[in-house]
């Protein structure tokens, strides 16, 4: 069963509507890709303003309708869970190699044939890749930091590249775990950032350990423990309020 208000669309007009949407796409994020990168104002659900150049950040708050345009910000979604960079490259490549194909539809070459040609192409850039490719060592703390910085260099935390850059190689190699030859660097699991009020971006650091952002509850409380016990509990230690009015008269504390 179809909505009555649907539209169906085949043939050229579909292939046209397609790469109309990813271009459009495609636009809103290519004026946030190189050093002359812009960022972009955006209001979230909550109402809170955010200013980024990352694009999947920006494509995640955009609510489209289109199946080519979501197709599009599910590619954006997908490098950053797999790669966690070039976000905004991709989308923009995607945009053009649609683009491109235009030409060759209004020649009314088939489509199938369009894209085995792709595939040869793709071909060709691994085997680029594997020729102009190089090899990182994972021990290396300089290898790491060009690859960071290469990333760092088009965002807005530029200015401060050599702090960024030290603290994210740190932060990695604070996660990192070898096993043989497996390797695991899970920053979603092991590495936290946290956000307190005050002081200055040169405060930043990286805390080998777990980190709890309590308040002081109490004036005489101390600031600072060297070499404090600690006590792991599976239970809250503050008290359950009551749904309800409830009233407890206890007698003894044995009771309490």
């Amino acid at each position: 069963m179809l909505n009555k208000n649907a539209k169906r669309e085949q043939g050229k007009h579909a292939q046209a509507a397609n790469i109309k949407a990813a271009k459009a796409v495609s636009d809103i994020v290519r004026t946030t890709l190189g050093p002359r990168s812009m960022l972009k104002m955006l209001l979230d659900p909550m109402g809170g303003i955010v200013l980024t150049n990352d694009g999947n950040a920006i494509l995640r708050e955009i609510d489209v309708a289109h199946p080519a345009a979501k197709s599009m910000i599910e590619l954006s979604r997908a490098q950053d869970e797999e790669v966690g960079d070039g976000t905004t490259s991709v989308i923009i490549l995607a945009g053009e190699v649609l683009s491109a194909v235009e030409a060759f539809l209004e020649k009314d070459i088939h489509p199938t044939v369009i894209v085995g040609a792709y595939f040869k192409a793709l071909d060709d850039l691994n085997q680029l890749t594997e020729q102009l490719g190089v090899p990182i060592n994972m021990e290396n703390n300089e290898d790491l930091t060009k690859i960071v910085d290469s990333c760092i260099g088009t965002k807005f935390a530029s200015k401060w590249g050599k702090l960024i850059v030290d603290l994210a190689v740190k932060a990695v190699r604070t996660v990192y775990s070898a096993d043989g030859d497996n390797i695991e660097i899970d920053t979603k699991r092991y590495a936290k950032v946290e956000k307190i009020p005050g002081g200055m971006l040169e405060d930043c650091t990286v805390l080998d350990g777990v980190m709890f952002n309590k308040d002081v509850t109490h004036a005489g409380m101390r600031r600072k423990i060297e070499n404090p016990r600690v006590v792991l509990l599976d239970c809250p230690l503050e008290y359950k309020k009551g749904e309800s009015m409830t009233a407890m008269e206890f007698t003894k504390s044995e009771d309490f």
